[in-house]
């Protein structure tokens, strides 16, 4: 009877052991990077649903640059490329947060939002995709001390998104996300 209290004891300390080292670890999935026959990349220019002319060139222009500074891969036309980079601006919303005593805005939050995703073009199969990536910038107008345009605040937008995008692609799942879609204002 007491080797069989002993054998329990011993069981139950080696599951507690068990739960402990592996029950209660936060689950991180593994990364999902590119297939090591991908090299080339091509980026197609950005679709825009927004009524503001030219932001899908910024943007497409940005996540070349940041492609080529990355230098992980090389910068390809479609017809060459093993793979794709592809995205449409969804939304561009500029909101004041505060105003003066004259009800004038003295700062802005500036939201961008657009559907990001890459195709596998040899296997023709979409290995990521990302719904409301998005881009926020906080500022101050541009006659307050220190402040800035939409413009420029548009420029800080493109090079953050930018570089998520590309180290989304680069370094995998879970290196940069979208936003809720609850959080997205309809």
């Amino acid at each position: 009877m007491n080797k069989l209290k002993a054998n329990l004891f011993l069981f139950s300390i080696l599951g507690s052991l068990f739960w402990a080292f592996y029950g209660c670890g936060v689950y991180e999935p593994l990364p999902q990077r590119l297939p090591h026959y991908i090299r080339n990349v091509a980026i197609v220019p950005f679709r825009n649903e927004t009524p503001f002319y030219g932001l899908e060139a910024k943007l497409t222009l940005k996540l070349t640059d940041e492609l080529l500074r990355d230098g992980r891969f090389t910068l390809s036309k479609m017809e060459t490329a093993q793979g794709y980079l592809e995205g449409n601006i969804k939304k561009y919303i500029l909101s004041p947060l505060s105003y003066d005593a004259n009800l004038i805005p003295t700062s802005y939050k500036l939201w961008i939002i657009a559907d990001v995703w890459f195709v596998d073009k040899i296997n023709n199969v979409t290995l990521w995709q990302e719904p409301n990536f998005e881009g926020a910038q906080i500022f101050m107008a541009s006659t307050q001390p220190g402040g800035i345009t939409e413009e420029a605040a548009r420029e800080l937008i493109w090079e953050t998104m930018s570089r998520n995008i590309i180290r989304r692609t680069v370094e995998g799942f879970g290196a940069a996300k979208g936003a809720s879609e609850k959080k997205v204002p309809r």
